[in-house]
């Protein structure tokens, strides 16, 4: 069995703050034996507007967040999942929602960059939210080798896509990691109702650290980061502020589950 963690955070528009308490966490989850830590979406900065990210935008490969990454990871010896940053797309008035997973070593080993965006107005209020303006989509999917297992990697709004998730499973993942920024109102409607699900129907473990806080720019985010296991069950929970949650991931539950449970099998439209 591993331990693994999902991290909870209320970032704010300071890029180095939001780093300096990105740092204190990942070092806690590690004393608490995790091996695995996912931070959440947007960790490293949430502006004042959906530009300010585009300010503090990195080239691929090179940036103080892409460096914080590393440095913590070999730090600490353990796999970091770097919720998302800002970097720079191909159309420069946007970055990519880039989620780099960095093993223990501090060597990047993927890149996930978000494919669906938050373009939505939340019903019943005055939520709106426009992320292509500043965000360019990503088009690939992601799946990682790790000694923990293969890891699916998505992205918050992501996670509303059922069918984004089926070619995780074609590939044989055993773990889904899905850094996000839910707000407070879509939260509460659909945050453990989809995470569950997600859990269920592809019988694999989810992680799934969340922003969760009052923002600086207005905003407030649901938190609640958890983990579930591959039957559903919420093995633990972090509601508000910035903390953790662990548990462990145990690979002979996940077979267990799987043999007795075979609904992998069983699917008629497998394509």
């Amino acid at each position: 069995m591993t331990i693994c963690a999902a991290i909870q955070m209320a970032s704010g528009p300071q890029v180095s703050a939001n780093l300096l308490e990105a740092e204190k966490l990942i070092g806690e989850a590690a004393k608490a034996g995790a091996k695995l830590v996912a931070l959440p979406e947007n960790f490293a900065i949430m502006g004042m507007n959906e530009y300010d990210k585009v300010k503090v935008g990195e080239v691929d490969g090179k940036g103080p967040i892409q460096d914080f990454l590393s440095n913590i990871a070999k730090k600490h010896g353990v796999w970091v999942i770097g919720g998302t940053i800002p970097i720079l797309g191909t159309d420069t008035s946007k970055v990519r929602a880039a989620c780099l997973i960095i093993d223990d070593q501090g060597k990047r080993v993927a890149r996930y960059d978000k494919v669906h965006l938050f373009d939505v107005s939340v019903p019943d209020s005055n939520e709106e939210y426009r992320e292509s303006d500043s965000v360019e989509a990503g088009t690939q999917t992601c799946v990682v080798e790790t000694p923990f297992g293969k890891l699916g990697i998505a992205v918050c709004y992501d996670l509303r896509f059922p069918e984004f998730f089926r070619p995780l499973q074609r590939r044989d993942i055993d773990i889904i990691v899905i850094p996000s920024a839910f707000t407070a109102k879509t939260g509460a409607a659909h945050w453990e109702i989809l995470l569950r699900a997600r859990a269920i129907e592809n019988l694999s473990y989810v992680i799934a650290p969340n922003q969760g806080g009052f923002h600086k720019n207005g905003r407030q985010t649901y938190g609640h980061s958890m983990i579930v296991d591959p039957w559903g069950v919420v093995l633990d929970c972090y509601k508000t502020g910035s903390g953790f949650v662990t548990a462990d991931i145990d690979k002979g539950r996940l077979e267990k589950t799987r043999a007795s449970f075979p609904v992998l099998e069983h699917r008629r439209f497998p394509n």
